[in-house]
């Protein structure tokens, strides 16, 4: 039996039409800024380095090899300079560098002014392709926190983290907690990286992450950041850099398998 066709009243058209705009006009959910791969369009901002020309230098690094350790994350992690040479010229604490990352063939992936987005992208152009390095440490994030919810900047973290194992499943990956900042124990910054911390804790359960909070480290006993660690309560100096180092260690040792040594 065929069914009898009927064309629409006036009311029923208009009401079909309404519908079918109004699904048409409907954008699809946004893609969080911190998720967003994106390329740093201003590199000479701080007039320190060229960001696409280092991203190129940790390329050609990476494709010579061997690399055994990657430090990934921002300006935090790019102040350690060592391999490979900083375009900008930095020096970075090299007798630490020497001493901690050097036997380990490290590769800084640390990019000044980095939010998670810069670092997405890169590791999608390059930065990771063909390695396997045997341990990754992450910190990223601070450069958010004026911009993302708590929500965004932990989903971007995780993202990182899960684009480097994507890549190397067998790289253990050390996830630091966004270091502490500001002078002041109760600044909105300070409320803000907890709450972020709290968030990214949890990825230390997921197989071959190991998660590390270092910040009660550079505090003093009341809970404020003293200048003589980080002169602008946000980057550490040579005694930063060395508590760091010390305190990272002995995880670092126990992921590579020489904490005996």
């Amino acid at each position: 039996m065929y069914r009898t066709w009927r064309p629409l009243s006036a009311l029923a058209l208009l009401a079909s039409l309404a519908a079918f705009s109004g699904a048409q006009q409907t954008p699809p959910p946004a893609v969080p800024l911190a998720l967003a791969p994106a390329v740093d369009e201003a590199p000479t901002k701080a007039k320190s380095y060229d960001w696409m020309l280092r991203h190129q230098a940790v390329v050609d690094r990476v494709h010579k090899g061997p690399v055994d350790l990657l430090l990934v994350g921002d300006s935090i992690t790019h102040g350690w300079a060592g391999d490979p040479g900083d375009p900008g010229g930095g020096q970075g604490p090299r007798d630490l560098w020497d001493r901690y990352f050097k036997p380990r063939n490290t590769v800084n992936l640390g990019f000044g002014w980095d939010r998670t987005e810069h670092v997405i992208w890169r590791l999608q152009n390059g930065e990771i392709d063909g390695v396997h390095p045997k341990v990754a440490v992450v910190l990223i994030g601070t450069n958010n926190l004026w911009r993302d919810s708590t929500d965004d900047i932990a989903a971007g973290v995780k993202e990182i983290v899960h684009m480097i194992h994507k890549q190397s499943r067998r790289t253990k990956i050390l996830l630091l907690g966004i270091f502490p900042r500001d002078h002041e124990v109760d600044s909105a910054n300070r409320k803000k990286i907890a709450e972020v911390n709290g968030k990214i804790a949890d990825l230390g359960k997921e197989r071959g992450v190991t998660y590390l909070d270092l910040g009660p480290k550079f505090l003093d006993a009341d809970g404020t950041l003293s200048p003589t660690v980080m002169n602008d309560y946000l980057h550490p100096n040579h005694h930063g850099y060395e508590i760091w180092a010390e305190a990272m260690e002995p995880t670092l040792a126990k992921l590579f398998g020489d904490a005996q040594k």
